[in-house]
């Protein structure tokens, strides 16, 4: 049996425009709404439904997704581009760096509810 992750929803103040920040900083497009949601698919068919929360204030949650170099290159000069904060490290302790963890290289930043996004280009314990 095979089993994959399919979707996850993550919560948003304003679940538009959160999505249309994660597909332009990724450099893919937001999805048409369907019900509640704000969908950004991943190019491995995983999709991140955004949901406007009427709970109180967003937890906020970790994303990562594996890139390619030449994905890395992008997002990261998108990153910049924006003038958004990066960090090298999930604690924010690094900022304006990128880490080379396992060989290959990574970066952290917040999406405007504060959820703690990540590329890295090899899977950590990877090896070097």
């Amino acid at each position: 049996m095979s089993i994959e992750l399919n979707h996850t929803i993550v919560a948003a103040t304003d679940k538009k425009a959160s999505a249309r920040f994660l597909a332009d900083v990724l450099g893919l497009e937001a999805g048409p709404e369907y019900g509640p949601f704000a969908p950004v698919e991943i190019p491995n068919g995983v999709t991140l439904d955004y949901f406007e929360s009427d709970d109180g204030p967003i937890t906020p949650q970790h994303y990562a997704f594996l890139v390619s170099e030449d994905e890395f290159d992008a997002i990261f000069g998108r990153i910049k581009e924006r003038g958004l904060t990066y960090w090298a490290d999930p604690y924010h302790r690094r900022a304006g760096e990128i880490n080379t963890n396992d060989g290959g290289r990574g970066v952290y930043w917040d999406d405007p509810d504060g959820h703690k996004l990540e590329i890295l280009t090899r899977p950590y314990g990877s090896g070097a």
